[in-house]
């Protein structure tokens, strides 16, 4: 649908002098007025409506939807006749919906309408987005020259410029005909997504590929407590007829198996949604760029709709300069070699990479040469840096139980990290070490856990600029042919960027013969460290016994490994505080008889292979909770209190059986 707002200069005297001095008479004219818009309407279908919504002793206003294939003027020039007044029309301009329908209330004000028939007789009277957020925007008409020198701005002009292209070429048609393809733009940046479908937009406009130069931006998260509602998105699709839907994700991968189901599900509704309006309304979906597994959900449930992709792509560091100058240029400010050398030793840059490092030099520059009066601000930085680590991560990290190695160094690396910061400030230069890692431990000592923390933790303290990690085994770097796996490797590590890259059972990639494909997956790794070393950190992690075969394999691969840190089985001690720490989680605590009990259980199943440390104490906590309800709901209700349902007692804990080999453990723990 489309809406529009029309002024019409009145020229008849007698009607001013009436406006001005005649209240009754003015009011008989509302009622008539009302009369007329009403009986026009009845007499056309839906694609068209038109409402005389407010005036003054100069103008009318007029407020008109269409709903058609077409730009319908012969409807408008009508219902200028049917009101009777002479004078001038001026060019119809296209509003927002929330313009219309406050237009709609004016005129229910001024009696010379009914807001709610009409939003009924247009079928919008159920039109609602309570689910999901929801806002409007209008494009400004441009021509292809300007479309092409805007796009020339962002990361993404390959893939955009090849796509403008072929819009260009088409032929421009005299009525809206549908949607050969719909698009998917993956970035992180807010900025360049949002100035990419307005781009998209403005060129399809002219070459009249669409029909309405408005767009709605939807965003949707696919968290349980933001569920979008089907009704609501399809009503958006609805009002959004001859326009453009933006869907911007809002998320990150998600790999918890107990949710992918519930993914899956909200995918499909949406999906369903695009497909029913596909060729009614254009979707532009905006996905971030570590998204793969959710954009393969999108694609299974799209069925033949076809999405043009356009990507925001890693740039070398000799177009990263070229960027940075044209954002100095923007803002009449001189580009320096400060600048250029924030670009440091890496060779792949996103738009946010660059925007934080032209931001933060141009930050500098207001304090220290423009506004030098504000130059001493800057120490507010150094006390900063002087500050305790910051973020839950690293609370979280230093509340479990052991792991003190895991502590010392996660300690060593956020202070390194300050102390460069310092030295570059002062003018020295600053050197980022090789951080790769190794994890050595048993089942259950949380390896896996410190990992996904130590993502968070160096995110928040500024060590990696996103701090994601990306978790890959065997089955995501080896290729199923000669030749394939290098490539695969390297597009892990160019996911990993600004994060941590998660090799679990990384022994899985030695082959039984040399020259296979797992060799040829080290051998990329190794390399790959290298280069990345001053954005990415790899972490190796498996059981102990098998990764020394692992960092023997290839001579390069344990000189570059920083730390070797092994997760010690937990004593008998420490699995009754992780006990206790878990339960407290879940607002519980342990009677003393329960911790006796508990102890016994430990003492005995620490010496059985694989019993599975912090993975043992949640089973058996988890069996726990179960027995204690059972326990609970047999009790008189007037025994039950709030201590009761609190404490996990003796008598509900019971040592779960571990299935895989029990045989005893040689040797001392």
């Amino acid at each position: 649908m489309r809406f529009y707002e029309l002024k019409y200069e009145v020229t008849d005297n007698k009607w001013k002098e009436m406006i001005r001095k005649d209240r009754d008479a003015v009011q008989d004219w509302c009622y008539r007025i009302k009369d007329i818009t009403e009986e026009y309407n009845d007499e056309r279908d839906k694609t068209e409506k038109y409402y005389l919504y407010d005036f003054s002793p100069s103008d009318v206003s007029i407020a008109y939807v269409l709903d058609g294939n077409d730009n319908d003027t012969e409807g408008l020039k009508k219902y200028l006749d049917a009101i009777g007044l002479q004078g001038k029309a001026y060019e119809p301009c296209e509003i927002k919906f929330e313009s219309f329908r406050r237009f709609l209330r004016i005129g229910e004000r001024r009696d010379l309408l009914d807001e709610d028939d009409e939003l009924v007789k247009i079928g919008l009277e159920d039109f609602k987005y309570g689910s999901v957020r929801f806002e409007e925007g209008l494009i400004f008409e441009a021509d292809s020259n300007a479309v092409y020198k805007k796009a020339e701005e962002y990361l993404v002009s390959r893939d955009l410029k090849a796509e403008l292209d072929r819009i260009y070429e088409g032929s421009s048609y005299e009525r809206f005909m549908g949607h050969p393809v719909h698009y998917l733009i993956s970035t992180d940046n807010k900025e360049l997504r949002l100035e990419t479908c307005k781009l998209l937009i403005s060129a399809l406009f002219e070459k009249q590929r669409i029909i309405s130069r408005r767009y709605s931006l939807i965003e949707i998260s696919l968290s349980p407590w933001e569920r979008s509602r089907k009704n609501d998105l399809r009503s958006i699709y609805k009002n959004c007829t001859g326009g453009t839907a933006v869907i911007f994700f809002n998320g990150s991968e998600n790999n918890e198996e107990d949710r992918a189901t519930g993914d899956r599900e909200e995918i499909r509704k949406i999906t369903s949604v695009i497909k029913e309006y596909s060729n009614r309304v254009l979707t532009i979906l905006c996905l971030p760029k570590e998204c793969s597994k959710t954009k393969e959900k999108f694609y299974d449930n799209l069925g033949n709709c076809s999405f043009i992709e356009i990507d925001e792509k890693h740039v070398d560091k000799k177009a990263a300069r070229a960027y940075l100058k044209k954002m100095a240029d923007k803002n009449g400010i001189r580009a320096d070699k400060k600048l250029y050398a924030a670009l440091g030793g890496n060779d792949a840059f996103l738009t946010d990479d660059l925007v934080d490092i032209y931001n933060e030099w141009y930050s500098k520059n207001l304090r220290s040469s423009i506004f030098s009066q504000y130059k001493e601000m800057i120490t507010i930085k150094e006390e900063k840096k002087k500050a305790a680590p910051e973020g839950d991560a690293y609370e979280e990290l230093t509340q479990m139980i052991g792991l003190n190695e895991v502590k010392r160094v996660t300690d060593n690396a956020l202070s390194f990290y300050k102390a460069q910061k310092i030295f570059a400030d002062m003018g020295m230069r600053a050197e980022r070490t090789s951080m790769h890692m190794v994890f050595t431990g048993n089942p259950g000592t949380a390896k896996t856990t410190v990992a996904r923390l130590l993502s968070r933790i160096f995110r928040d303290n500024g060590v990696l600029s996103k701090g994601h990690l990306v978790e890959v085994g065997r089955s995501d770097l080896v290729g199923r042919y000669v030749g394939w796996t290098a490539k695969i490797v390297k597009e892990k590590f160019v996911q990993a960027n600004g994060g941590i890259l998660f090799v679990d059972e990384a022994y899985s990639l030695v082959d039984d013969r040399d020259g296979l494909y797992g060799d040829e997956a080290i051998n990329t790794i190794v390399q790959e460290m290298e280069n990345n070393r001053d954005s990415t950190i790899v972490i190796f992690a498996g059981y102990p016994d098998k990764m020394e075969e692992f960092l023997n394999k290839n001579p390069g691969l344990r000189s570059r490994i920083a730390f070797h840190l092994h997760f010690d089985d937990y004593d008998t001690e420490e699995l009754i505080k992780i006990s206790e720490l878990m339960a407290y989680k879940q607002s519980l605590k342990l009677a003393d008889d329960a911790k006796e009990k508990l102890k016994d259980i430990y003492d005995h199943a620490r010496y059985i292979r694989d019993f599975g440390n912090g993975r043992y104490v949640r089973n058996i906590l988890e069996k726990a909770r179960m027995a204690q309800a059972n326990r609970i709901v047999k009790m008189n209700l007037d025994d039950i209190d709030r201590d009761t349902v609190r404490t996990i007692c003796a008598q509900d804990i019971e040592a779960p059986e571990i299935f895989n080999n029990r045989e005893d453990r040689i040797g001392f723990v």
